[in-house]
């Protein structure tokens, strides 16, 4: 695709439909896009390459935006292969190219590429460094964490484009026609929502700026409504409640905790808690169960005792909620057990590993099948739950 943006800005990026696995773990039913543009000036520069994946593709949408034309600069902005994995190539066909990056990156590139030697062809940037095209300016920032240390940003002042590296990304092919926010919270939540901090010191920096146009290096260029988009990080940067609501995440055996989690979510809906989502473990996608326990106020935690410890799908789960930095919510227990159970000590003992989280009393002990007596005690736990504003 050569797609123009602005007059001197153009788009060659590509989509991938064949993926099944984005970093070979997160489904991707529709697809990824993997960005790259090229800005057509006194200079030519290219914005990062595509994944090797789809190199000859990229290759094809590159040639037919430079014409007869030479690139003078290659910005690289992440080092992760999917967006570099053709820098070692670009060196070798343009004997003129210069790669502009940061240090970390410059750095990296031999571990890529062996014997990769960017000797007097590498542009060191830094913060608030600027790289003249003509009547174009680049001005970049540094972007460490978000979600490799060796990210920087760039500014274009001409257009006011903000080149966004992989902040305000999404998972989905272009071509994917998907609600915008579904997709960027899940990516966000799983690719950068550790590093909630240096999200948040970007947006400082970003919010300086005079932006008309985002240009991430996954999903679609956002060039509407921009404070939408910025109010949305800037709520999930900070590890701020999004959505109202509880998720119920449970890891059932043979259906018995399953049927609690479905009733514990009955009475929650009817005590008015909002959204309430619900979670197999099992079986959901476990990208999307991360989202939520994120986006929500609340969180319910159910499993099964298994090998004197918790059924291995919810040990997943809460272990990719400690890796993302999952805090500041209130999170009930619920354990299911048939002589001895352990799963509520373990799922207690690793919540109370994260940062602010308040585990909610009474935890409920199931004995094998839920009975017209616990009833009463999952009324107990959701009051308990929903008794205080959300953190």
């Amino acid at each position: 695709m050569n797609t123009k943006i602005t007059e001197k800005v153009r788009y060659i990026g590509v989509d991938d439909l064949d993926i099944d696995l984005f970093e070979s773990q997160y489904d991707v039913p529709n697809g990824m896009s993997y960005n790259s543009y090229i800005i057509l000036d006194d200079k030519v520069a290219v914005l990062d390459t595509v994944d090797a994946r789809k190199a000859d593709e990229w290759k094809r949408n590159l040639a037919e935006a430079l014409g007869s034309r030479q690139p003078d600069y290659l910005v690289v902005h992440h080092m992760e292969p999917d967006h570099a994995a053709l820098v070692a190539e670009m060196l070798e066909t343009y004997p003129s190219l210069k790669v502009v990056s940061s240090a970390k990156a410059l750095q990296m590139m031999p571990q890529f590429f062996e014997g990769l030697n960017v000797d007097g062809r590498a542009i060191e940037v830094k913060e608030g460094d600027s790289l003249s095209l003509g009547e174009h300016t680049l001005t970049f920032y540094t972007a460490p964490m978000v979600h490799w240390p060796e990210v920087i940003v760039s500014y274009d002042d001409i257009d006011k484009i903000l080149f966004s590296a992989d902040g305000f990304g999404k998972f989905g092919a272009l071509s994917a026609d998907e609600d915008w926010a579904c997709e960027a919270r899940r990516y966000y939540f799983n690719i950068c929502g550790k590093y909630g901090p240096q999200v948040t010191r970007l947006l400082e920096k970003a919010a300086a700026l005079d932006i008309k146009m985002i240009c991430p290096l996954h999903g679609p260029i956002l060039t509407e409504n921009l404070s939408y988009y910025f109010g949305l990080y800037k709520t999930w940067a900070a590890y701020e409640v999004e959505t109202e609501g509880v998720l119920v995440a449970y890891a059932s055996i043979h259906g018995g905790t399953k049927a609690v989690a479905e009733r514990m979510a009955e009475i929650l809906r009817e005590k008015g808690a909002g959204k309430v989502a619900l979670a197999d473990l099992s079986r959901d996608d476990m990208a999307e169960a991360v989202e939520d326990a994120f986006r929500m106020g609340h969180l319910v935690v159910a499993a099964a005792s298994y090998d004197a410890n918790v059924f291995p799908p919810m040990h997943k789960f809460l272990h990719h909620l400690q890796m993302k930095n999952y805090q500041n919510r209130r999170v009930a227990v619920i354990e299911n057990g048939s002589w001895a159970p352990t799963a509520g000590k373990i799922m207690t003992s690793m919540l109370q590993e994260m940062k602010n989280i308040t585990i909610v009393p009474p935890m409920v002990t199931i004995k094998s099948r839920m009975k017209t007596t616990d009833i009463p005690k999952l009324q107990e736990l959701a009051d308990a739950l929903l008794s205080e504003e959300s953190l």
